[in-house]
C-alpha cells in the first residue's frame, strides 16, 4: 500500500515500491563508503499535473535531513535519485513527492505561447502561485517582486513571459508549494555503510602456533613467528590474515591428534576449546606470547598493508573462568553439572556451549554484555575484522543487538559469518548485520552446481545485503575435488574464487596443494592442524604461489574483479568450461575456466557482440591477462582450449579492433 504524508491522511501523490530495501525496511541495505546509493520509486497521481520528487536522507549522527533531486524515466515509468554515501554507519532514506503546480503552470504557459494564444489570465494565475509559496529570507522577497511583475498589466506581455520562464524563477520555486502537499514514504529505510574491506579482500588463514620454521626439534609457534611471514604474505597480495582463536586452551578432556578423545603430554589441543587458568576470551595463549606480542603483530601487519582478523567463538572449555564464576551462563543437568557439547553420536567433552537464554533476565543481560565486551576488548587492541564461528547456532536476537551495538561504537568493524547452513538462515544472518559470509562455494564444483548457486546469490534479495566470501578451503573442509584433482584442481578453484567474488580466502597449505584426507570419504585433513602443530616448508616444489600473487595483483588493478553484482554467467556448449563475464565502466572481462582437472577441454564460447557494439564481422581482440597473450576473434563465438597441466583458464580483457 502507498504510504501517506504524516501531516495529512489524504495524500495527493502516491509512492510505491521504494528501493532498495530489505524486507520493507525491517533490515538495512548494505553499501560501502564512497558508493552512490540509487533510490528508486513508483510515483503517480490522478490527472495531468506534473510531479516533483526528492530523496530524503539522514547520515549517521546527524539530526537534520538532507535531500537529493529525483528524475523521471519515461520508458520505465519510474523515478530515481542518487545519494553519495560519504560516512560510515547507518543512514536513513525516504522518498518525498508532491504535485508540482508551478512546473505544471509553467509547462502549460509555454505550450500556449507556442500556439500564439493570449496568456494574460495564466500570468495572473502564476502570480497567485508565487504568492502562495513560503520560502524564507531573500527568496521570499524576490518571489514577491516577480509576482508583482507577472500581475502588472502595465508591463508588456512579452516582458512578463520572459520573467515567468526565467530559470531563476524555476530555481526559486523548486519544491512543494506547501508542506501539506507532500507525501512521504514510510517507514524510512535503513542503509548500513561499511568500509571497502566489507566487500573486497583476499584472506589468508593461518595458525600462529604452526609458523615456527622447520629444522631441529619442532616447537610451538609464536606471534613473532607469524610476524616473520608477513613480508611473504604481503608479496602474495593478501589483504587480511585470519587467526583462529589465540586464547588459552583448556586442559580438561583436551583432544589429541586427529581429534582423538585422549591426548598426551605436549599435545596442543584445539584452539576452539577456549579458556584455562590463564584466562578466557580476553587472554592470549601463553605459548603464543603476550598481549604485547599480539599488539606488535597487528602493528607489523598494518605496516605491510595487511589487517589481522580474529576468530570470535562463543564457547568455553571446562577450564574457562566463566565455568566457575558464572555457571548460570551454561546449560545445567539435573545433578547441577554443566552440559558439554554434543552432536549425537559425536561428543565434544572439551567444549561447554553457552546458554544465551538464562533463567534470570539479569543473568541473560550480563552474559550478552560480556560477549559484546569481548569484541570491544580486541577492538582496543587494533582488531577491526572478526570471523564469527558458527553464528547460526546462537540466537539471532543476540547477534542483531550485539552487532548493532558494536557497529554504532565502531562503524569500521567488519564481521564475517562462518555459517554453513540453510540458505534462508545464511541470508537472515546477513540481514541482521553480518558484513559478509562464508558460502557453499567449497562444495560447488560442476558447471550446473556453480550456475545454480551463483544465480541464487545474484537474486535482488541477496544482492542488497549478502556479501559472499569464497573460501576455497578451510581447516574443516578438504573437498573431494581437491583430494583427487591434485595441483590442477587447486589452480582451478583459486581462479574461480579470486575472479567470481570480490572477497575470497584460502587456508594455509592450499598454496602447497595439501590434499591428504583423514580417510576415504572424509573432508577432514589427515593430521589436522586443528589438533596438532603443522610447520611447513613454504617453498615446497609445485606450490602455486605465483598463481596467487598474480591473481591478487590483477584483482587490485581491475575494477571489474572488485564487484559481485556485475557477474553474468554465459552459456557454453561444453559443461566442463565455465564461461562468465564481469564488466565495470569501460572494462569488460570474460573468464573461461576448465573445471576438469584431468583432461584438456575445448569449446566455442558465446560473445555478446551486440552489447559490445560490434558489427557481425568486426574483428576484436581478447587479451589474456594471465599470459599477456592476445587472440583475434570475429563474430559471436570464440574458441578456447584449456589443458589443466598448463593453465586453469583464461582471464580475457575485451579490446575493440583487431589485427592479425
Amino acid at each position: 500500500m502507498p504510504s501517506s504524508d504524516s501531516s495529512s491522511k489524504l495524500p495527493r501523490v502516491f509512492i510505491d515500491e521504494v528501493a532498495p530495501s530489505v524486507d520493507g525496511g525491517r533490515h538495512a541495505v548494505k553499501r560501502c563508503l564512497g558508493d552512490a546509493l540509487v533510490v528508486g520509486a513508483d510515483i503517480y497521481k490522478d490527472g495531468h499535473d506534473l510531479i516533483g520528487a526528492r530523496v530524503r536522507f539522514r547520515p549517521p549522527g546527524e539530526r537534520d535531513w538532507q535531500t537529493a533531486a529525483m528524475s523521471y524515466d519515461f520508458d520505465f515509468d519510474r523515478w530515481s535519485g542518487s545519494v553519495p554515501l560519504d560516512l560510515l554507519g547507518r543512514w536513513e532514506i525516504a522518498v518525498e513527492a508532491w504535485p508540482d503546480y508551478f512546473a505544471t503552470w509553467r509547462t502549460d504557459l509555454g505550450k500556449r505561447l507556442q500556439a500564439a494564444q493570449d496568456v494574460g489570465a495564466e500570468l495572473l494565475e502564476g502570480a497567485a502561485l508565487l504568492r502562495r509559496a513560503r520560502p524564507g529570507g531573500a527568496a521570499r522577497k524576490r518571489l514577491t517582486e516577480i509576482a508583482h511583475l507577472l500581475a502588472d498589466g502595465a508591463r508588456s506581455q512579452e516582458e512578463r513571459c520572459v520573467a515567468a520562464l526565467d530559470p531563476e524563477l524555476a530555481a526559486l520555486m523548486d519544491g512543494p508549494l506547501a508542506p501539506a502537499h507532500v507525501t512521504r514514504s514510510a517507514p524510512s529505510l535503513p542503509v548500513l555503510v561499511e568500509r571497502e574491506r566489507a566487500r573486497l579482500g583476499a584472506w589468508y588463514e593461518l595458525f600462529p602456533r604452526s609458523q615456527a620454521p622447520l629444522g631441529g626439534r619442532p616447537r610451538h609457534g609464536t606471534f613473532a613467528d607469524a610476524e616473520r611471514r608477513l613480508p611473504e604474505l604481503a608479496m602474495l597480495g593478501f589483504d587480511v590474515i585470519y587467526l583462529p582463536p589465540v586464547h588459552p586452551i583448556g586442559r580438561s578432556h583436551r583432544k589429541g591428534p586427529n581429534n582423538s578423545r585422549t591426548s598426551s603430554a605436549g599435545d596442543p589441543g584445539s584452539p576452539w576449546a577456549i579458556g584455562a587458568r590463564e584466562g578466557g576470551h580476553t587472554a592470549v595463549h601463553p605459548e603464543l606470547g603476550t598481549i604485547d606480542d599480539f599488539d606488535r603483530l597487528v602493528r607489523a601487519a598494518a605496516a605491510h598493508g595487511i589487517e589481522v582478523a580474529l576468530d570470535y567463538a562463543l564457547q568455553c572449555s571446562p577450564d574457562h573462568p566463566w565455568a566457575t564464576e558464572h555457571p548460570e551462563w551454561f546449560h545445567r543437568r539435573p545433578d547441577g553439572s554443566i552440559r558439554y557439547a554434543e552432536n549425537p553420536p559425536k561428543k565434544y567433552e572439551d567444549i561447554y556451549p553457552i546458554n544465551f537464554w538464562c533463567e534470570k533476565e539479569s543473568d541473560r543481560v550480563a552474559l550478552w554484555e560480556a560477549c559484546r565486551d569481548i569484541f570491544l576488548f580486541w577492538i582496543e587492541h587494533g582488531v577491526r575484522i572478526f570471523r564469527v564461528d558458527n553464528p547460526h547456532t546462537k540466537p539471532f536476537a543476540f547477534w542483531e543487538w550485539c552487532l548493532r551495538d558494536v557497529q554504532e561504537r565502531h562503524p569500521d568493524v567488519v564481521f564475517l559469518s562462518e555459517a554453513f547452513t540453510r540458505p534462508k538462515r545464511m541470508l537472515g544472518l546477513a540481514k541482521i548485520g553480518f558484513s559478509q559470509s562464508y558460502t557453499y562455494f567449497t562444495w560447488k564444483n560442476t558447471s550446473w552446481e556453480l550456475r545454480d548457486f551463483l544465480r541464487m546469490l545474484l537474486e535482488p534479495e541477496w544482492l542488497e545485503c549478502y556479501r559472499p566470501n569464497f573460501f576455497a578451503n578451510t581447516p574443516d573442509i578438504l573437498h573431494e575435488y581437491l583430494q583427487k584433482g591434485g595441483r590442477p584442481a587447486f589452480r582451478t578453484r583459486l581462479l574461480l574464487a579470486a575472479t567470481l567474488s570480490p572477497s575470497y580466502g584460502i587456508y594455509s597449505g592450499f598454496e602447497l596443494c595439501e590434499n591428504v584426507p583423514l580417510h576415504e570419504g572424509s573432508e577432514e585433513y589427515l593430521d589436522s592442524e586443528k589438533y596438532q602443530l603443522r610447520p611447513r616448508h613454504w617453498d615446497a616444489q609445485d606450490n602455486i604461489k605465483p598463481d596467487i600473487a598474480q591473481l591478487n595483483h590483477l584483482r587490485r588493478h581491475h575494477p571489474a574483479l572488485q564487484r559481485f553484482d556485475n557477474l553474468r554467467i554465459l552459456d557454453c556448449e561444453n559443461p566442463n568450461i565455465f564461461w562468465y563475464r564481469k564488466k565495470a565502466g569501460a572494462e569488460d572481462l570474460f573468464i573461461a575456466v576448465n573445471l576438469d582437472p584431468y583432461a584438456a577441454q575445448e569449446a566455442m564460447v558465446p560473445v555478446p557482440i551486440d552489447e559490445l557494439g560490434l558489427d557481425a564481422d568486426a574483428p576484436y581482440r581478447m587479451r589474456d591477462l594471465l599470459t599477456d597473450t592476445s587472440y583475434q576473434w570475429r563474430g559471436p563465438r570464440g574458441y578456447v582450449r584449456l589443458d589443466p597441466r598448463e593453465r586453469a583458464g583464461h582471464l580475457f580483457r575485451f579490446e575493440a579492433g583487431g589485427s592479425t
